[in-house]
């Protein structure tokens, strides 16, 4: 691991350091800087000649300032002469403009990741990406990491033999299938519709929760008003005690006490994809890392190891 730099960006300095003892290896340091202006400047503290740079950036509030950063990151280290340089992102919020679903309107998704590319990065990693298209947004290599087997380990020491895993819309029913596997549950999927204005609204559930404790899986909590919505279906259809699991917990806009206060909510279990102040200390939340398995992509990826076993 001598020829590795591991660079953090403003958000993602916590995670950096958890994966940089995870790897055995020292954070490399780099300096930001705001002018008089408001324009940000990046100077990379390390000698990055011939050597594998790893780049580690949330693209989390604030958005657009940590988006700049990691480009002027990534422009750093190429001109630095960096042998490869990974854009390690455990959350693109950018994944969510992935489609043309109204009038001239900018598909933000694909955007960045041409820009991430003109600045010089040669790889990507990541997790859970909000749609499967966004993957082929990227011309270079990416690596997609999933939270499943971090999000099963805390639900594997309960009895689940009366429990169900749900996915609150059918585009994210293949991971919870994948989810009730690990479990060894069955698996139920609403009719997710979203309107004008934010509202969200599950016109049908697929599946039988009638009696039975449920896990409600879905890839990120924004504004929680989806959860919302699958929380009133599943109380309609005798659903029991109800946690709530998902990989990115963004909670904007109070969503975090809002669903914690619900009483229908046993527990909220996320990872740290998204950095948890102390804004987000909650009793219902459990935070999980997901440094451990960006750690071991890392290595792999650096030795030219296989990261899809990582999935086996």
């Amino acid at each position: 691991m001598e020829s590795i730099r591991i660079f953090a960006g403003s958000g993602g300095v916590q995670f950096t350091d958890a994966m940089c003892a995870d790897l055995g290896v020292e954070r490399s340091e780099s300096r930001l800087q705001r002018f008089a202006n408001d324009c940000l400047q990046v100077q990379l503290m390390e000698n990055c000649r011939e050597r594998d740079v790893f780049l580690v950036q949330p693209i989390v509030a604030p958005t657009q300032d940590n988006l700049v950063e990691l480009l002027l990151m990534v422009d750093a280290a190429r001109g630095a002469s960096a042998k490869r340089v990974t854009a390690v992102m455990p959350h693109f919020a950018y994944a969510r403009s992935d489609k043309k679903d109204a009038a001239r309107i900018s598909i933000g998704g694909r955007l960045v990741a041409d820009m991430l590319e003109a600045a010089g990065v040669t790889r990507v990693l990541t997790m859970t990406l909000h749609a499967p298209q966004v993957h082929a947004f990227f011309r270079v290599p990416v690596d997609q990491l999933h939270a499943l087997n971090e999000l099963a380990d805390h639900f594997r020491g309960g009895d689940l033999a009366n429990t169900t895993v749900v996915s609150p819309d059918l585009g994210n029913a293949k991971s919870a299938s994948k989810f009730a596997r690990l479990l060894g549950t069955p698996m139920a999927a609403g009719a997710k519709e979203r309107f004008e204005g934010d509202r969200v609204e599950i016109s049908h559930l697929i599946g039988d929760v009638d009696g039975r404790d449920v896990i409600v899986l879905d890839d990120e909590i924004a504004n929680g008003t989806t959860i919302d919505a699958i929380l009133d279906k599943l109380e309609s259809h005798g659903a029991r005690k109800i946690s709530i699991a998902c990989t990115h917990g963004i909670f904007s806009n109070g969503a975090l006490e809002r669903i914690g206060a619900d009483e229908r909510v046993s527990e909220i279990v996320t990872t740290d994809t998204v950095p948890h102040t102390l804004s987000f200390a909650h009793p219902k939340l459990t935070v999980m890392s997901a440094a451990p398995a960006f750690a071991e992509a890392v290595r792999r990826i650096h030795s030219g190891e296989s990261v899809s076993a990582l999935f086996a």
